[in-house]
């Protein structure tokens, strides 16, 4: 009889710990469920495309938009030389110039390509601009950015949450891609195929396979003084390996450089990576609005006191200003350089632009 009570006793006071046990089970297998779908995730292209652009408001809230429509069209006709040689011509390809001296360049999903006036001012010649845009064009084609996020560790998918919700699904999609363009997340192996596949597409369209390097080589002599990761290819392979695989990929192949046309269209001027004018982290500036300019002491002052830097998961979609300012802000503490940093212009309305068949045959001819 005692033995019998002893049994129902300790059952009775177990029943909770046996009921907790069940709880956390379910919780890692809904949580194993829900990582599994994100996993199988299939995004549409037309969905792609809507989060390409979302992402590229996003960047043009950050680095505002040259609003010159005769560059536009001019960098458009460029990418179009390119773009036709991908596996995915039919996408709504769209080029974007943004307002800043900084030099750099984003790639966002469903054909948006942005490129900094800044990076067109260092820039001297179109086989060189072919060169940074086949590369970018590369990302779009092979889907690098929604692949990268499906690698991600850092992706989570809140308890509860399921997929089954599409456009909250793809808002908050939109936000980790952001932070993933803005800051160049890509793995070596994307980076180095981008780099192939760019090369494969500027020499199909009949320009030299140099610009790249060519390019490169400029940049880093801009940057020597530089001792952060800064902008345009900052989580590349180091620089003077890189230029020297893209060398070797390009190989001995002749091609055009078109100098002349490049420089009678684009006339910026370079700026020194100490005079590229900077945002204050956390400010306004950093989703487009009034920004405010740090002065060069300032800033290092700033980057010591800095360190570490962290991702965060992927969230509910947080809309508007205050999320493009959470998410470019994150991005200080790396404590990057003045091209990641740099200030950008007012107005992020894209320029509409407006090519006819018979100005992109016209503008092949010339790529001799």
């Amino acid at each position: 009889m005692r033995l019998s009570i002893l049994i129902i006793a300790i059952l009775a006071v177990s029943t909770p710990a046996f009921a907790q046990l069940g709880g956390i089970g379910r919780r890692v297998q809904q949580a194993q469920e829900r990582k599994q779908q994100f996993d199988d995730m299939n995004i549409t292209e037309e969905e792609e495309v809507k989060l390409g652009a979302d992402v590229s408001l996003k960047i043009r809230q950050r680095f505002g938009v040259v609003q010159n429509p005769a560059v536009h069209k001019y960098v458009t006709l460029v990418g179009t030389m390119l773009t036709e040689q991908t596996s995915r011509p039919k996408l709504p390809w769209t080029f974007i110039v943004l307002d800043t001296d900084g030099v750099n360049a984003f790639a966002a999903p469903g054909g948006f390509v942005h490129i900094t006036r800044g990076a067109l001012a260092l820039i001297k010649s179109e086989a060189e601009l072919a060169g940074v845009m086949g590369h970018e064009i590369s990302h779009v084609a092979q889907k690098h950015t929604v692949n990268a996020i499906r690698k991600s560790k850092g992706v989570q998918i809140g308890t509860g949450e399921t997929l089954s919700n599409r456009g909250m699904f793809l808002d908050a999609l939109a936000n980790r891609a952001y932070d993933m363009v803005l800051e160049n997340s890509f793995d070596r192996g994307d980076e180095l195929d981008a780099d192939k596949e760019g090369i494969l597409l500027v020499q199909k369209a009949g320009y030299a396979g140099t610009g790249l390097s060519e390019f490169l080589t400029t940049l880093a002599v801009r940057n020597k003084s530089q001792k952060e990761k800064n902008g345009l290819f900052a989580s590349h392979p180091e620089t003077q390996e890189r230029i020297g695989k893209v060398k070797q990929l390009s190989g001995s192949k002749p091609g055009a450089v078109v100098a002349a046309r490049y420089t009678s269209t684009i006339k910026y001027q370079p700026t020194e990576l100490t005079s590229v004018a900077t945002v204050v982290e956390g400010s306004a500036g950093l989703t487009g609005g009034s920004k405010e300019t740090a002065k060069p002491e300032e800033k290092k002052a700033e980057e010591k006191k800095k360190s570490g830097f962290g991702l965060g998961g992927l969230t509910k979609s947080v809309t508007g200003e205050k999320q493009s300012q959470q998410v470019a802000a994150s991005g200080g503490a790396r404590g990057v350089g003045a091209d990641r940093l740099a200030k950008g212009g007012d107005n992020p309305n894209p320029v509409k632009v407006a090519i006819s068949p018979a100005e992109v045959a016209a503008f092949r001819k010339g790529i001799a």
